[in-house]
């Protein structure tokens, strides 16, 4: 029986990957650093999960002196909080809206009575910007659980932010969906027991998903009674 939904939030909700591209550069110049990570350049980067992780990743293939890259390094939380206040304003600005069937399917499963939850690589203010932009104060959806990057040790492909959600929830991975757009997404939705649907965003058409449930370009297809129905086909297949 569907007792919940769990979404991913970047690339997923809304493709805001472009707009944290923006950020991200936008945080470089104003720091003065001027590195600049190009549309190809950050494709290659999102592999990484987690946007702290993501710049230490950069710097370490920058070639830096011991001591400079140690420097720099340690920059790190402060260039990301940077862009996490640029990334803000950006979607006050309503640069991001939800994908298509997005808001149309939170609606529907939070008055069909159904949990929602969120999973996130991203910290929770990202997350928290996202939703304000998107569904403001007055939308009819409430969220049970949001687990966020900065609340685990192991972020994607590892399953701990799923655990987690499915443990705020107090349900089991049988009685829920994941929602994801990328591989890492994937893995770890999958790794912690989770029948899941792919939506892939235009930056990562061309990985391969056949591990998961079902891949789709977008949620309009979906209603509530055919998610059901998916489920209890797998459940009965397993």
């Amino acid at each position: 029986m569907l007792q919940a939904l769990i979404f991913d939030v970047d690339g997923t909700l809304a493709d805001t990957e472009e707009t944290h591209r923006r950020a991200f550069n936008a945080a470089f110049i104003e720091l003065e650093l001027w590195w600049d990570w190009s549309p190809p350049r950050y494709r290659e980067l999102l592999h990484i999960s987690g946007g702290k992780e993501r710049i230490a990743h950069y710097i370490e293939t920058l070639g830096l002196a011991p001591a400079e890259r140690a420097r720099v390094l340690a920059l790190v939380p402060g260039i990301h909080r940077t862009k996490s206040r640029i990334y803000s304003a950006l979607l006050e600005q309503g640069q991001r809206p939800f994908r298509p069937g997005v808001a149309a399917l939170l609606r529907a499963a939070s008055a069909a009575g159904l949990k929602l939850a969120l999973v996130s690589t991203s910290s929770s203010a990202n997350i928290e910007a996202l939703l304000r932009a998107n569904l403001g104060g007055t939308a009819n959806v409430v969220f049970s659980a949001i687990a966020s990057g900065d609340q685990v040790r192991a972020k994607k492909p590892a399953p701990d932010l799923y655990q987690l959600a499915l443990a705020s929830l107090r349900l089991p991975a049988a009685s829920c969906i994941a929602f994801e757009d990328s591989l890492n997404g994937l893995h770890a939705a999958k790794a912690a027991g989770l029948f899941t649907v792919v939506t892939p965003s235009p930056w990562n058409l061309e990985d391969d998903f056949s591990a998961a449930d079902m891949v789709l370009p977008s949620l309009e297809e979906l209603d509530l009674p055919r998610l059901e129905r998916m489920l209890g086909d797998a459940h009965a297949a397993a």
